[in-house]
């Protein structure tokens, strides 16, 4: 790809990402006035509390907490957090432990099993000041007895595999787990809870992000065995899981908390993050490059290579008829897309959508993508997603790859790394889904 409009795509996303940057998010929502404690719209007086604690688990959970430690100062009293391998950050008062993602690990499962029992100790008298973020789920592992942590990683590699939306993913989360769902809230009760949510899901539901720890569960035992219908998999679940899911809708176990339960009383939950903020500010950096700007929508979602035709297909009408907005054209979209693998290649769900944008547009020299996760990573790789454009399949046949025979193997990673289109930015300690530029240069 051209180094100039690579550059371009970069600069364009890199603001887009520097709008949800967690610790920012963190100070634009919370305030420290004298001895009142401002979240949001509401208000805590501070001395009405013994005890200040932080916790939360998520990838972009480190810098909130850096945060609240400098809003809060010494009225901290201490803290502990769960985030991805390598995004910790040094913090004063909150410890910092790590775990896998996207599939739970024995680290997430003692951090969480740690977590819980402090949060047992909470008292009328304390004030839980919780972080979550994308990857909270994944990083707060606690298996509903009898179920064992493999089981239920087997179960999320599963549902991973089929394609499942994070919506469903998620319902099974809880309903396998007894602190999702809300149940958090139950345990840290009877203490104040205030929840910030950095949101990596479609349409920013308090239910989904990191699968509500601290927010009623509209899903049921019902709904999650309707899933695993849906996906065939019955039979490829662990053994326990299904009976678990059976007996819950069955009525021989118990839900989750739902809406109007005792332990949603306390309880004050607040989205401070979010893709669409990302797209406003990646769409003032495009107006300030000289593009005619476009944000189709925060609610992508789909198969990824399906997604890739829909908007190659507004990038082809832009350069033959400039409908919807004429070129120098910057069309911009996020979400998050899914991937049904059906190859044994490597790669990740934006450079899948990526490399079949390319497939599509290697006859239009004049459009260009990059398609990348705000949190630095993309699937089981080390880039966070990937450049396209009209000469992509052809550099690709210069190394003698066939981009095609790629795409059908679910093995984007190793043909953009050959031609030295991956995007890699490391992890950026926060997550707002993914999001994707599309140029339409003039002709």
């Amino acid at each position: 790809m051209d180094l100039k409009v690579k550059q371009t795509l970069e600069d364009i996303f890199v603001a887009g990402l520097r709008a949800v940057d967690p610790e920012e998010a963190v100070k634009r929502h919370v305030r420290l006035t004298g001895n009142r404690l401002e979240v949001g719209e509401r208000s805590y007086q501070l001395d009405s509390f013994e005890r200040i604690i932080v916790t939360g688990f998520g990838k972009g959970t480190a810098p909130m907490a850096s945060a609240l430690e400098n809003i809060l100062g010494d009225r901290l009293t201490k803290g502990w957090i769960t985030v991805k391998y390598g995004h910790g950050l040094p913090l004063k008062k909150v410890r910092i432990m790590e775990a896998g993602h996207p599939v739970p690990d024995e680290a997430g499962l003692r951090a969480t099993r740690f977590i819980l029992d402090q949060l047992e100790e909470c008292a009328d008298k304390d004030l839980v000041l919780c972080a979550f973020s994308g990857g909270g789920s994944a990083l707060s592992p606690a298996p509903r007895a009898p179920l064992e942590l493999s089981e239920k990683q087997q179960t999320t590699q599963l549902l991973l595999e089929c394609g499942a939306t994070i919506f469903e993913l998620n319902s099974l989360r809880k309903h396998l787990s007894v602190c999702k769902g809300g149940q958090l809230a139950r345990i840290a009760s009877p203490a104040t809870v205030v929840s910030l949510f950095l949101s990596d899901v479609v349409g920013d539901p308090l239910d989904v992000i990191a699968s509500g720890p601290t927010v009623p569960d509209p899903s049921t035992f019902s709904d999650c065995l309707q899933i695993v219908e849906r996906y065939g998999i019955s039979e490829r679940l662990p053994q326990r899981v299904f009976k678990l899911l059976r007996d819950g809708a069955g009525g021989l176990l118990g839900e989750t908390p739902k809406a109007g339960d005792a332990a949603f009383e306390k309880i004050h939950n607040l989205v401070i993050g979010s893709n669409r903020a990302s797209l406003l500010a990646a769409s003032e950096k495009a107006k300030q490059l000289g593009f005619n700007t476009l944000i189709l929508s925060s609610f992508l979602q789909g198969e990824a290579r399906e997604v890739a035709e829909v908007l190659t297909a507004i990038g082809k009408e832009i350069a033959s008829s400039g409908n919807p907005v004429p070129p120098p054209a910057c069309i911009l979209a996020g979400g998050e897309t899914t991937v049904t693998i059906r190859g044994n290649g490597k790669g990740g769900r934006n450079q899948e959508l990526a490399l079949a944008a390319a497939i599509s547009i290697k006859d239009w020299p004049q459009i260009a993508l990059l398609s990348a996760g705000t949190d630095g990573s993309d699937g089981p790789t080390d880039a966070a997603g990937a450049y396209a454009d009209g000469d992509t399949c052809q550099n690709a046949l210069r190394k003698g790859m066939i981009s095609r025979n790629h795409l059908s193997n679910n093995d984007s990673y190793h043909l953009f790394k050959s031609i030295g289109d991956l995007f890699i930015t490391g992890p950026t300690r926060t997550n707002v889904m993914d999001v994707i530029c599309l140029l339409v240069e003039k002709k």
